[in-house]
């Protein structure tokens, strides 16, 4: 048999002779999907080392595609390196698996990611991990709480649904003072509202600038925008600790498809534009509930009053009016209206879908109980339904007139 017999049948298409001439470069990086990846003789296979991104191996380790996402995330963020993994919470859960283990105590904020919470109340207890929560406004409290287990301390900033900011520099130093690991989710500050390896603005990331170890993020939210790629990344700086998550990660089979890093690599170039309209929109949507009588509070971190404002302002608007807060709010509904008032004037809401997550292009609205979700009520709470809204890319009019028409029909003024 002669190699001219295997271009004809089925095994011609399948060994087809014919490869693309290179040179070809265009706007958007190419899709490369991959289980198996071809090795050209033996010798290569055995040579060929994936950790370090200087080869292919096999397309749960790494595509050109998703290589080349990693890097931008790096460039986004301020780190050296990053894993993707299929979700956000995958995220926190792989950065707990392979940095702790049994005996090992992990610290959250008590206004943490549910999800976070959770797992640590489940997986994580149930691999003898134990946890404690801590109150994310008091860093004297981090303190007190960081014993000879602790090994891992979660920071958000702001915390989840109530939108306090923290000052997360000295969170950082306290952790750094007694040699515990810091790892935040920047989910909301997604690499543009500040830097998480270089919290003072003096580094750029260099080496001695004030930076978390990790920096976690959904991929979901903004880097995403389109409200239809579920994705995360795990960032640092460190070399070994990065091959400890990257091992991990190897180990537990996590992965990502191509077609979704595609999604999140056409929309990167937009992030900072999209970032911005989103913040704007959001201004203009809590200035207007700023004045309204059915708010009891206004949680947002760029606004004078709000939890951690002073602590947004120093980490975020260095250069007064120009700081970035993404498109995230909260209003505490004044406690004369019933639970059932608040849920209707949230069915009533026409633009506003119900529905979790936020940073694509449709505006969401979704009330809490947060009473069921705090260890007490915090005290720079006030009473009252909270419920959190998620400014999309609509015109800032069309969401002001259908907030308006809502609150008039289902919480009147008394």
């Amino acid at each position: 048999m002669t190699d001219s017999n295997f271009s004809k049948g089925m095994t011609g298409l399948i060994h087809h002779p014919y490869t693309p001439p290179a040179g070809f470069d265009a706007p958007q990086p190419g899709v490369f999907k991959a289980s198996t990846v071809y090795f050209p003789s033996v010798a290569d296979m055995r040579q060929r080392e994936w950790k370090d991104k200087s080869a292919y191996t096999y397309g749960l380790h790494g595509t050109p595609t998703t290589y080349m996402l990693e890097e931008r995330l790096c460039t986004l963020e301020g780190g050296a390196q990053c894993v993707l993994v299929p979700s956000g919470l995958a995220s926190l859960a792989t950065v707990a698996l392979a940095l702790l283990k049994s005996g090992d105590e992990l610290l959250l904020p008590d206004n943490a990611y549910g999800p976070n919470k959770a797992l640590a109340e489940g997986e994580l207890r149930h691999y003898g991990i134990t946890h404690q929560l801590y109150d994310p406004m008091d860093p004297d409290d981090l303190t007190r709480k960081i014993n000879a287990r602790t090994r891992l301390v979660w920071l958000e900033a702001p915390g989840s649904v109530s939108m306090e900011f923290p000052d997360l520099p000295e969170l950082v130093r306290r952790c750094k003072a007694q040699s515990v690991l810091s790892a935040l989710d920047n989910t909301w500050g997604s690499g543009l509202a500040f830097k998480p390896f270089d919290l003072l603005g003096d580094g750029s990331g260099e080496q001695g600038s004030l930076a978390v170890e990790i920096s976690a993020h959904a991929l979901t939210k903004y880097p995403s925008g389109g409200g239809d790629v579920l994705m995360g990344s795990i960032i640092t700086q460190d070399p070994s600790l990065h091959l400890k998550i990257k091992l991990c990660h190897m180990r537990l089979g996590l992965g990502v498809g191509a077609n979704d890093a595609e999604t999140v690599l056409r929309s990167l170039p937009s992030i900072a534009l999209r970032y911005a309209a989103h913040d704007q929109t959001a201004r203009s949507l809590a200035a207007w509930w700023q004045k309204q009588a059915q708010c009891a509070q206004l949680l947002h971190p760029a606004f004078e009053g709000a939890p951690g404002h002073a602590h947004w302002q120093a980490l975020c608007d260095r250069s007064p009016g120009t700081g970035l807060a993404a498109g995230l709010f909260s209003v505490m509904i004044a406690p004369r209206y019933t639970q059932a008032q608040v849920d209707a004037f949230c069915d009533g809401l026409k633009l506003f879908k119900i529905g979790y997550s936020w940073g694509g292009p449709v505006s969401l609205v979704v009330p809490y109980g947060l009473a069921s979700m705090r260890q007490s009520w915090p005290a720079h709470l006030k009473p009252g339904t909270l419920v959190r809204f998620s400014a999309g890319l609509e015109s800032v009019q069309d969401l002001l007139l259908d907030l308006h028409q809502s609150a008039h029909a289902h919480l009147p003024l008394v």
